[in-house]
């Protein structure tokens, strides 16, 4: 029987899988124009900022809303001098007050902090200060506080998962 946490776990997991699954379509995507800017380049000594900006958003946007699937499957940078040798009793502990006390509060904090920041980028719908530049810089911002959201719910899928192993 799945209990309330479980499902809410395994909600916010698969939304989390299916915002990874986009990243990886986006690397996809970026890697083409890449090769099209490089042949434009180099063939044709033809180039446009708009094209070699939509790789850095881009790039900005993989790394950005690919942090909490990258943190479901548990592949982010981590040091497992004690983790390793725990119990999986010990590493739910560990996982859910690290999840409570510092993921937590983190992702929180960016959400918190960046939002004047994004606000301000909005209200004046801020562009790129290149000629030709991309008119986006606004919504690249907002990938802020949509990055640090994913981190807080999968936080939250991380801790009830936690609470639930060191229950048991």
């Amino acid at each position: 029987m799945e209990t309330g946490i479980e499902k809410l776990c395994n909600r916010i997991d698969a939304f989390n899988e299916r915002v990874g699954t986009l990243a990886s379509w986006i690397v996809l995507v970026m890697a083409g124009i890449t090769f099209l800017v490089a042949v434009m380049r180099y063939g044709f000594n033809f180039g446009r900022i708009a094209m070699q900006e939509s790789i850095t958003y881009l790039h900005a946007f993989v790394f950005m809303i690919a942090g909490a699937y990258t943190l479901k499957h548990n592949e982010h940078v981590r040091v497992d001098i004690f983790y390793q040798g725990m119990s999986r009793q010990n590493r739910a502990k560990v996982d859910f007050l690290g999840s409570v006390f510092l993921l937590l509060p983190f992702a929180g904090f960016i959400m918190w902090t960046s939002f004047d920041y994004v606000t301000n980028s909005w209200k004046y719908l801020e562009a790129s200060r290149e000629a030709g530049g991309l008119p986006l810089v606004f919504v690249l911002k907002s990938l802020i506080p949509a990055m640090a959201t994913l981190l807080f719910v999968q936080a939250v899928s991380m801790g009830g998962r936690a609470w639930l192993a060191w229950r048991k």
